[in-house]
């Protein structure tokens, strides 16, 4: 059904599931009384109902809370941080300046894109594989089609361990979680490249995305629980540089560029 015909469909009131709310009176999430039902919630446990409809255990929700603290950093220079830090410096509000970073965190080099292929690529590559195809040969095509494998080295820091990935296995380990088929089919994957002559260590995007598809979270589900991961680093560096004069952040003159193109040139009209 497309077309008008789509639209006479759902013409009318709102029909939905996951709640409404009745001022003066409740507000329904996803069946339950916010007020009521769930008045103990924390907002990680809240956030993950909602997208899921599905309640974790304390020491899950306590993981999921690591995959997002252990990634925040409040470093201007990064490339969203740097949109809030830009938006203070120019006494932008708060708002457009986090909202900002926040959509710039969907880059296709850094952020949410690689961790969406990430997880993409665990769900195929597993599926392939219970259906008898070897990981190689899942790899070697997957190097054909797309020429990288997003989840893998790190352009910052190609040679070391991404500094992320022990912190949140030893918090698995306190937590008593093992390791999920996705996170194992994660670190598998690297030593596969590896065997394969390609030196792409796994990134926090291949883990970031495995726990959770662990936890039964779907590919739409992960993205959903990534976007607030960056945010903590935001404020700080927006606040930051709010508190400088206007227009002190990343303040660089021209004459300190090197550049080495092609000379000015004069436009002349005909």
């Amino acid at each position: 059904m497309s077309g008008p015909e789509t639209l006479f469909a759902y013409e009318g009131p709102l029909r939905t599931k996951v709640g409404k709310c009745f001022p003066g009176e409740r507000a329904v999430f996803r069946g339950h009384d916010l007020h009521a039902d769930l008045k103990d919630m924390d907002w990680v446990e809240l956030y993950t109902f909602g997208i899921t409809g599905r309640r974790f255990s304390a020491q899950q929700l306590r993981l999921l809370h690591a995959l997002w603290t252990y990634t925040s950093y409040p470093d201007a220079r990064l490339w969203n941080n740097r949109v809030a830090a830009l938006a203070g410096s120019a006494r932008s509000t708060g708002a457009l300046g986090v909202a900002a970073a926040i959509a710039v965190s969907e880059a296709t080099i850094y952020g949410w894109q690689p961790e969406t292929s990430a997880a993409d690529l665990l769900l195929r590559a597993r599926q392939r594989m219970q259906a008898g195809e070897s990981l190689q040969a899942v790899l070697q095509q997957e190097l054909q089609q797309q020429r990288r494998i997003l989840g893998y080295g790190r352009p910052v820091a190609a040679l070391q361990v991404d500094e992320r990935i022990p912190a949140i296995l030893a918090r698995m380990e306190r937590e008593q979680i093992t390791q999920g088929p996705y996170l194992q089919l994660a670190f598998e994957i690297e030593r596969t490249l590896s065997q394969m002559g390609k030196r792409l260590p796994i990134n926090y995007a291949g883990v970031v995305v495995a726990i959770p598809l662990d936890m039964g979270f779907s590919l739409r589900e992960c993205y959903l629980f990534l976007l607030p991961s960056f945010q903590a680093g935001m404020p700080p560096c927006y606040l930051e540089a709010a508190e400088r004069p206007e227009g002190a952040t990343f303040a660089l003159r021209c004459s300190q560029l090197h550049y080495d193109g092609p000379a000015d040139r004069r436009w002349q009209a005909e």
